[in-house]
């Protein structure tokens, strides 16, 4: 082999080392980096999850936007919770896990049955709450910011609605939308709000937020939907004709 080979093969030799050493230097440093990135976002995520409580923990669910942040001062008055615990299962295991407090001696299954309890509790504490002053105004900043939908009916123009329960009985009936325009109540447009027990919210919600500020009363609907036939109005003998409903028909009589 001539000298001119054999020097550019030793040239090639020596390239290909340093390239080797560079790459594995390269590597080094980004698995150092990502160490360093892994164990910030850690200890970030670990700083959040001191810093949350359990009750914007659980409004922060998917499927939670409905509910209010309860004021901790109110679940703390017994006064607030009063008669409750014949109804939530659990009682003081799960409000002590609403209120952050150390639960320790209880194995995982218990747990995930007091986790269920909390979750109950806390709805119908909520239920209470949003009767309050402050319960109303904070329902009132999600009112306004369209949290809760808007009514489906078209001659209600998109109005926002309200959540509201057919029962204050757990357990009776799924939360309802109602709509102080056309005044009747809808299911909510998206699944993951379709199985929130109405008892949340409660049967008098609504009616008292627009009693408590009149100034989002709507105006009533000036248009209602006409049928036609081939342009005709549909005559009032026929069985098609709409009729008011038997309770709006007694009222007449």
């Amino acid at each position: 082999m001539s000298e001119s080979r054999k020097r550019n093969k030793r040239d090639k030799n020596a390239k290909q080392k340093e390239t080797t050493k560079d790459q594995a230097k390269e590597d080094e440093e980004e698995e150092q980096s990502e160490s360093v990135t892994e164990e910030s976002e850690e200890a970030l995520s670990d700083d959040d999850s001191e810093e949350t409580s359990w009750i914007s923990w659980f409004c922060s669910l998917k499927g939670n936007e409905f509910f209010a942040e309860v004021d901790e001062e109110f679940i703390q008055d017994d006064f607030n919770l009063t008669g409750l615990n014949s109804h939530v299962p659990n009682y003081e295991y799960a409000l002590d896990m609403i209120l952050d407090a150390d639960i320790d001696d209880l194995t995982e299954d218990q747990m995930e049955i007091v986790e269920t309890a909390a979750d109950m509790l806390y709805g119908l504490i909520h239920a209470r709450y949003i009767q309050t002053s402050r319960g109303l105004a904070q329902m009132v900043e999600k009112y306004n910011a369209v949290e809760f939908g808007r009514c489906p009916r078209v001659f209600c123009q998109g109005q926002p609605v309200l959540p509201v329960g057919q029962s204050d009985i757990p357990r009776t009936n799924t939360v309802k939308l109602f709509c102080p325009k056309c005044q009747d109540i809808y299911f909510p447009k998206l699944a993951r709000h379709a199985n929130i027990d109405g008892s949340y919210f409660g049967t008098t919600f609504p009616h008292l937020l627009l009693q408590t500020y009149p100034e989002l009363v709507p105006t009533k609907p000036t248009f209602a939907y006409v049928p036609r036939i081939f342009g005709f109005k549909i005559h009032k003998s026929s069985t098609n004709y709409p009729r008011p409903s038997s309770g709006r028909e007694k009222k007449k009589q």
